[in-house]
């Protein structure tokens, strides 16, 4: 009788210690997060087959990549370091369709002179361009923006205004009519086919001795969405199908492509196109700057681009009014933040940025 209960205890235990193992086996892979592949073996000896557990090593996808600080794109680890070219685009009816524009990872648009907008096109690693522009000229608040990404910029002249910037080392500045390889096409007049290319303004940059690298406290100004699998959306924002700029000369629009998850861009009555590629340009943000109306005698804005003021934040059919702060009017980055203080998460792809007057209010329709 004690035999038999002895063999009860020790068959009990026995169990105990197989569904113990079986617990562990199961939270291992639980806590790898996978699941065991399963494997069928046969013995030499012609045994029954048995299970036999094989974990597979976890592959690093993004092996050899890095973040880009343009787009939060993963993108080659080798260029990631890159300082992108900020290039001044012409941006009247005359110099359509612009060639390469449809590259840029970033753009700045922004009024000058008699109500027409210029664009400021920040280029990352795109070595292949062999036509980029129109280019034109400077005006104080682009330089500026590029400074925010210590990037080359290009330009073909510069207002009078500027030129005490220009001047300055810490702007890493090219002036197309002596440097950047630049070109003249035949197919336009003059001053809107003035052209270069980005083995030109790698040339130019190097024979200047302006360093191509992000130094090693530089830190990006977007702040962006790490999640590849989920896109930001603005719970707290209002729909947002259509905005117009409010610039009276080009008069710019951009509408949700629900598909893409990116805004397409429209001016002077219809798509905005690449003359080297015929595509649409999209933007999976949009941010909008307001700046109080101020200008020289001459008509060349002064607008005071530190400090802080209104903007809004779009992206992905929703639109919400944040605020945006710079601290110094050369150095640091514009920032934007929600009322709460808390700064936007931009959606992974490009941006675009239009500084408008206060009195030019974006109009944002919901159909």
């Amino acid at each position: 009788m004690k035999k038999n209960k002895f063999l009860k205890f020790i068959l009990a235990a026995f169990i105990v210690a197989l569904s113990a193992a079986a617990l562990e086996a199961a939270w291992h892979f639980i806590s790898k997060g996978s699941s065991p592949e399963t494997h069928i073996a046969v013995s030499d000896a012609g045994a029954m087959p048995s299970a036999v557990q094989k974990e597979e090593p976890m592959q690093d996808i993004h092996a050899g990549q890095a973040r880009s600080r343009l787009t939060g794109l993963w993108v080659d680890e080798a260029g990631a370091d890159n300082v992108p070219y900020a290039v001044m685009y012409s941006n009247i009816y005359d110099a359509m369709p612009q060639s390469s524009i449809g590259e840029a990872d970033v753009v700045f648009e922004s009024l000058v002179e008699g109500g027409i907008t210029r664009l400021c096109c920040l280029f990352e690693n795109k070595d292949a361009l062999e036509k980029i522009g129109p280019v034109r000229s400077c005006r104080t608040y682009y330089l500026l923006f590029a400074k925010e990404f210590e990037a080359v910029y290009v330009h073909y002249g510069y207002s009078e205004y500027a030129e005490r910037y220009l001047v300055q080392p810490g702007f890493h500045s090219l002036e197309g009519m002596v440097y950047c390889d630049f070109y003249r096409s035949s197919d336009r007049v003059a001053p809107h086919n003035a052209y270069t290319s980005w083995a030109g303004i790698t040339k130019s940059a190097q024979e200047k001795g302006y360093p191509l690298t992000y130094g090693e406290t530089y830190a990006s100004p977007f702040l962006f969405n790490t999640d590849d699998d989920k896109a930001v959306v603005l719970e707290q924002g209002s729909p947002c199908q259509k905005a117009y700029m409010g610039y009276p000369n080009n008069q710019p629009w951009f509408e949700y492509d629900e598909a893409s998850g990116s805004y397409l861009r429209y001016q002077f009555g219809g798509p905005q196109i690449d003359a080297e590629t015929g595509m649409q340009l999209s933007f999976q943000n949009i941010l909008v700057k307001y700046v109080t109306p101020a200008y020289y005698e001459n008509g060349t804005p002064d607008y005071r681009i530190y400090g802080s003021g209104r903007g809004l934040y779009i992206t992905n059919g929703m639109a919400a009014e944040v605020i945006w702060a710079k601290e110094s009017e050369t150095e640091g980055p514009t920032k934007y933040y929600y009322s709460d203080g808390t700064e936007i998460v931009l959606n992974q792809g490009k941006t675009w940025i239009c500084q408008v007057e206060t009195s030019q209010e974006v109009k944002i329709l919901d159909n």
